[in-house]
């Protein structure tokens, strides 16, 4: 659900054109899934006998992609061979690719699905929409629009440090995307 407050009563139905003008472009109404966070917890809510106004405050809470901060970086060490490593806990997948080191978050970028690596193909893919990722994690194709999310790592004398407050997404911050990587 969108930071900003729209300039309409709720429920009024806008232009799926208008835009917010102090952020660079975001749409002000609410998009399907924030439709879905919503109703879910209101759902939830009922179920568990809550009124309407814990309700408002279970959703974001329980139903939004948003991370919370995850504290201080954690450490891997440094992928033997190529290929990709999955830290569910954590939702983070380690890949050494080609004389390079990335960190993804699990989930694909376009509806938030844990994506799979292929061994066999040397890709990810989405199993929600099949969307398909090179290794680098750069998109393929798919109903993705942009390549897997990225989290700013570094390597230290440990391994691998992966900052988790950090993710770039590819089509907002294109240079710290390109950046979230270590040469080795």
């Amino acid at each position: 659900m969108s930071d900003h407050a729209p300039d309409h009563a709720p429920g009024h139905a806008t232009d799926a054109a208008t835009e917010h003008a102090d952020c660079g472009g975001c749409a002000l109404d609410p998009d399907r899934r924030a439709f879905l966070r919503t109703s879910a917890a209101a759902v939830a809510a009922a179920l568990l006998g809550l009124g309407a106004r814990r309700a408002d405050a279970l959703a974001p809470l329980a139903f939004t992609r948003a991370r919370a901060r995850r504290g201080p970086a954690r450490m891997y060490g440094i992928p033997a061979k190529d290929g990709a490593s999955i830290d569910r806990d954590n939702e983070v997948i380690l890949v050494r690719w080609q004389n390079a080191v990335y960190a993804f978050a699990l989930s694909c970028p376009h509806q938030n699905t844990a994506l799979r690596w292929l061994e066999a193909d040397q890709r990810f893919q989405c199993p929600k929409h099949k969307s398909k990722y090179r290794p680098d994690g750069s998109f393929i194709e798919g109903r993705a629009t942009r390549g897997m999310d990225r989290y700013s790592i570094k390597r230290d004398a440990m391994g691998i440090a992966v900052d988790l407050d950090t993710l770039h997404e590819e089509d907002k911050d294109p240079a710290g995307w390109a950046a979230a990587v270590v040469k080795i």
